[in-house]
Formats: structure tokens, sequence, C-alpha cells
């Protein structure tokens, strides 16, 4: 077993490579931002990486975005979030992504490197590993659908908002037409807006982004 671990947190991110060890997986690569992290990657070619939810430069959501960007670029990677606290937010963004194992622990909870190992083995075969406070909260918190939209949803979403059209939002993105009818197709099932033959889909998806 191959890991890649990113943590801005010196003592944190070696302490969790020595865990790693400790528990018989291979620590390939440690970083402590995102970026240096998917740069690697291509190389070290792990088979889970095991990143912080919050780091470097806003620590907000740079892990979840490093995990959805890290599948792009070794598919089926394996992914295991650590976090100091329950992001409901963010856990169900990598959670619906679905292209390959997944796991999201609270690093206080995690008891013995049996159980480190068991999570870590369950991901790297497709599995999903959560915290049970991340469950209660995941199934305990009604969703705001706007919540479940990707990053790039949100960006098309936004340009929509500005009256764009999908050509010019297509410019913008730097991606091409169909691109952008996807993901305009995906907020409409996320925001429940099914094409009834009167109510301009459009305009009400840009309404309920602007009332948010």
């Amino acid at each position: 077993m191959r890991a890649v671990v990113a943590d801005d947190s010196v003592l944190l991110r070696e302490g969790l490579v020595r865990v790693l060890g400790e528990a018989g997986v291979e620590v390939v690569g440690s970083f402590g931002d995102a970026d240096s992290l998917l740069e690697a990657l291509p190389k070290l070619k792990p088979n889970i990486a095991v990143l912080d939810v919050r780091m470097p430069p806003d620590f907000r959501d740079e892990g979840v975005r490093a995990a959805i960007r890290a599948r792009e670029i070794r598919p089926g990677i394996g992914i295991l979030l650590l976090s100091q606290y329950v992001e409901v937010v963010y856990a169900r963004e990598l959670l619906s992504d679905g292209s390959g194992g997944v796991g999201y622990l609270l690093k206080d909870r995690v008891a013995s490197l049996d159980e480190l190992r068991e999570a870590i083995d369950r991901i790297a075969s497709g599995g999903t590993v959560l915290d049970p406070e991340a469950v209660s909260q995941l199934l305990g918190r009604r969703l705001d659908p706007l919540e479940t939209l990707t990053p790039r949803e949100r960006e098309v979403l936004t340009l929509m908002a500005e009256g764009r059209t999908n050509t010019a939002i297509a410019a913008a993105l730097v991606v091409g037409t169909g691109a952008v009818e996807k993901n305009i197709t995906a907020i409409f099932q996320k925001l429940g807006l099914e094409d009834s033959g009167t109510d301009h889909r459009r305009v009400l998806a840009v309404l309920a982004w602007l009332q948010r």
C-alpha cells in the first residue's frame, strides 16, 4: 500500500507518517500544502491520499478540492480526509464524487493502528469509511440543495447569474460548451428543477442562487 500525506502542521504530518508506517503503509510523500501533493502525484503513483481538510492558503476546503483534483490526475485513488471537526458540506461534496474509495475521519477519534489500517484497506478497495459523528450530522441535518453543488457548478451558476450564455460561460472557464451544458443539467437536477415545459429553469436556478 502506497500513500501520500498532506497536512500543514509539521508535527501532525510527521506523526501521521510514523503512524501509517507502523500500520504497514508505505508513505511515498508528505507535503505541507495541497498544491505540492498534486504536483508530485503522477510521479509517486500512490494508492491512497491522506489529507487534512483545511490547509494553506485559505484554510477552508483545500483538502477536499485537492482530493477531487487528485481523482482527475489519478483515477480511482483512495481518499482519506482527516479533520478536527465535522465539515458537513465538505464531506457531502467528496462523497458525491462517487469514483473511488473515500473516508472521512476525525483526527482525535482514530483510536488505534488497527482501526487506521482497516480504514485504509477499505478505502483502497473502493469502500467508504465515515466517522460516526459525521454520519450523524450528514443524516441529521437538512441539506440546502445549493450546498450539493460542486465548485465548478457554483462557478457556472455564478456566470449564469451574470446573464452569460453557455458559449460565454465556456469561454470564461476555458472549457467546451458540452461541459457547460453538463454542469447546468447537474445544477437543475440538484436543485430539483424538472423540465415542466412552462417554468424557465435557468431563471429559477439563478433566483435560488441570488436568494442564498
